[in-house]
C-alpha cells in the first residue's frame, strides 16, 4: 500500500493570508494532506490569539478533508512527527526568503529526514506578508484583499 503523502506547513499564521493560503491549496496538488501548524512562540507577543488563529483556517478549509490545523510548540519536525507528516511546505517569496530557508531545510533534514518542499508565492501575492497585514491593520487600513474569505 502506498504511504500517504502528508506535509506540515507551519508558521505563527497571524495572521492566515491570502499568499498562505495559496501555498496550501498549490500544496495540496503534490500533498495528499496538509497539516497547518500553528506554532507558538512564548517569546513572541501575538496579534490575534492562538485559537482564533486557528479557527479561521478551520473555517477557511471548513469541508476540506485533506486539510487539518494544528498548533504546536517547540521544533516544527517535532510537530511533524507528531502529525505524521513526511514533508515540510514552506512558501518562498524572495531570494532572502530562500536562503533562510535552505539553511532550515538542510538543519531540518538533518535532525529528522524530514525533506521540505519549498513552493513559490504567486507574482501577485509575493509582497504579502502577515507583518505587513498587521501593519496596515494597525492604521485602519481595509486588510480585506491581503486575507482569505471566510465562507459561512
Amino acid at each position: 500500500m502506498k504511504q500517504e503523502r502528508k506535509a506540515l506547513f507551519a508558521g505563527s499564521f497571524d495572521p492566515f493570508t491570502t499568499g498562505h493560503k495559496s501555498i496550501v491549496d498549490r500544496g495540496l496538488e503534490i500533498f495528499d494532506k496538509i497539516v497547518v501548524g500553528v506554532g507558538i512562540n512564548q517569546k513572541k507577543a501575538p496579534w490575534k490569539p492562538a485559537a482564533e488563529r486557528v479557527e479561521t483556517i478551520r473555517r477557511i478549509y471548513a469541508g476540506n478533508p485533506d486539510v487539518e490545523v494544528i498548533t504546536f510548540t517547540g521544533l516544527t519536525v517535532d510537530a511533524a512527527r507528531e502529525a505524521g507528516a513526511r514533508f515540510l511546505l514552506r512558501g518562498v517569496r524572495t531570494v532572502a526568503d530562500f536562503e533562510y530557508e535552505r539553511q532550515l531545510a538542510d538543519i531540518n533534514r538533518n535532525l529528522s529526514g524530514i525533506e521540505s518542499v519549498l513552493i513559490y508565492a504567486l507574482p501577485e501575492l509575493a509582497s504579502v506578508s502577515s507583518s505587513m497585514v498587521r501593519e496596515l491593520a494597525s492604521y485602519g487600513v481595509d486588510i480585506s484583499p491581503y486575507v482569505p474569505t471566510i465562507s459561512d
